[in-house]
């Protein structure tokens, strides 16, 4: 049997857009011979819907696109994914598509994602279904992990999945698979969602394994593409992806994650804060490359005690990149704004509140040109500082969109490094030299007030991805005063976190999703 697998990259709520593109993958799959074309989970209404699944109104359009795909199915079998109301409330289902006729339905048994709690209810899970005599078990989402034993008639196993991107977690998705083929000695075919949903990114990486658990058939990560997999070809096996390139695999994703979130909202032009730091640099190379230089401006905003080395790397950076940019010196307005505050605050001791004035001013100038000329604002912000509050609310806190903000100060690095290696370094080396530093004073670094940030990277994984304990990350060798500072900070700024902007999820443990803590709270006091 030919099984055409299209992975395309939806956009949730439009279902006439979505089922467009259903419909003309089934035409692509007619002309290639294909005798059964599969789709994505919740391909018809894209996903995460959130409330949208409880709406009726949505769930009857879903079904009516569906009707209308199912029309141009002559001479071609489809499993199309869709979310499906039933007595006991929205599933997440797979139609079966034969003869233009809708024949049945398969509903996802576990829900498993905090995403989809509370709004899908679950079902009973996978069902055998028969495709040119071809007996196939067809499986939705997640159930795919925590099912086996299947039917030995079973020539193939078929799973419609929305599986959202994470650092590390496609080789597992890939070993999981493997063992599954293997020891149930049969076909698996998986079809995954590819782009960017607001704050997700779906990878696609879609595949199939022979009845060996051989690799025979991978397709494109975070593009859509169309391929057809022969179950009685035997294909050569291709090499499953490994970690070595995890860093490429990470820039591709922030850069499909930005790309759609403009795109899908129909916004054209970013506009950014360059400092002559990395978080910067890195979050202006993302941004030509997914928007094109033409739409990305920077502003240059120079303080009393910015160094002159670090305006000079912001320009070199942005004449580089062929962005256009402006530099607006600030210390006017800082002395203006210190010395109308005076009578109010006092102006005794230069402290924290002088400080975050400077990075407040910065966010009014660069929102007064997102105002003026419809640009968005995107966020610099790295892991390590939004973990210890390392960070100024409503200053570089600020933004409508943060692709970086679930990185490690280590991992923006990486890629900056990846970055000048494959785009012919747009960022100066003085960039990637220089000692991490706000210059909010005279020469202030982070290492006044922290570890080097390869410490403090190495302690924060630790409690956020791996959930050790203090006790633990300290017998492991860390020093325990750090350790306990660490700790303390990354439980005062939660209420920082609660207000940060959109942050594109490229780990398995972001913050306010996987790891959400209660604002008001006294564990660890």
């Amino acid at each position: 049997m030919k099984i055409a697998i299209a992975q395309l990259n939806y956009t949730v709520g439009d279902v006439d857009g979505n089922a467009s593109k259903i419909i003309g993958a089934i035409h692509k799959a007619k002309a290639r011979n294909a005798d059964l074309v599969i789709f994505a989970e919740q391909a018809l209404s894209g996903t995460p819907g959130f409330d949208l699944l409880r709406k009726t109104t949505f769930l009857e359009l879903c079904e009516e696109a569906l009707v209308e795909i199912a029309s141009c199915c002559d001479g071609i079998a489809a499993i199309v994914g869709l979310p499906l109301l039933t007595a006991d409330g929205t599933v997440s289902a797979a139609a079966l598509i034969q003869d233009r006729k809708v024949l049945r339905y398969v509903g996802k048994k576990y829900i498993t994602a905090r995403r989809e709690m509370g709004f899908l209810v679950p079902s009973k899970g996978f069902e055998y279904v028969t495709v040119k005599g071809h007996k196939c078990a067809v499986i939705v989402g997640d159930d795919l992990s925590r099912e086996h034993d299947f039917d030995r008639s079973v020539d193939t196993i078929i799973s419609i999945n929305a599986r959202k991107y994470g650092k590390g977690t496609m080789t597992r998705r890939y070993e999981m698979m493997r063992n599954l083929s293997f020891v149930e000695g049969k076909n698996l075919v998986l079809v995954n969602q590819v782009g960017g949903a607001t704050d997700i990114v779906y990878d696609g990486t879609s595949g199939a394994f022979n009845s060996r658990g051989e690799l025979v058939l991978m397709m494109k990560s975070f593009e859509e593409d169309f391929r057809v997999f022969d179950t009685r070809s035997k294909g050569e096996p291709v090499t499953i992806p490994s970690s070595g390139d995890r860093t490429r695999m990470v820039y591709e994703a922030a850069r499909c994650g930005l790309r759609d979130f403009f795109l899908k909202n129909g916004y054209k032009k970013a506009c950014i804060g360059l400092s002559g730091g990395i978080d910067s640099a890195v979050v202006a190379c993302l941004a030509a490359d997914a928007l094109g230089r033409e739409n990305v401006r920077a502003l240059l905003m120079p303080s009393p005690f910015s160094s002159e080395d670090s305006v000079e790397d912001a320009k070199e950076l942005a004449v580089r990149l062929g962005i256009e940019y402006n530099v607006i010196p600030i210390s006017e307005i800082y002395t203006s704004v210190i010395d109308t505050l005076k009578p109010v605050i006092g102006g005794t001791e230069f402290d924290a509140t002088e400080e975050n004035i400077q990075t407040r001013i910065r966010t009014i100038l660069l929102m007064a040109v997102q105002n003026k000329n419809d640009y968005i604002l995107l966020n610099s912000s790295n892991k390590s500082e939004n973990a210890l509050g390392f960070c100024t609310l409503y200053g570089d806190t600020a933004g409508a969109f943060s692709p970086t903000g679930d990185l490690y100060k280590g991992e923006i690095y990486d890629m900056a490094r990846y970055i000048n290696r494959t785009q012919g370094e747009p960022i100066p080396e003085n960039i990637l030299k220089k000692e991490p530093s706000s210059e909010l004073h005279p020469g202030q670094k982070d290492t006044d007030i922290l570890p080097p940030y390869e410490v403090v990277d190495a302690i924060l994984f630790r409690m956020i991805e791996e959930g050790q304990h203090r006790e633990e990350i300290i017998n492991a060798g860390f020093d325990s005063e750090v350790v306990e500072k660490i700790h303390a900070m990354i439980m005062r700024n939660e209420k920082k976190r609660y207000q940060f902007p959109p942050v594109l999820r490229l780990s398995m443990c972001s913050f306010g999703h996987e790891r959400l803590m209660p604002l008001t709270n006294k564990y660890g006091d």
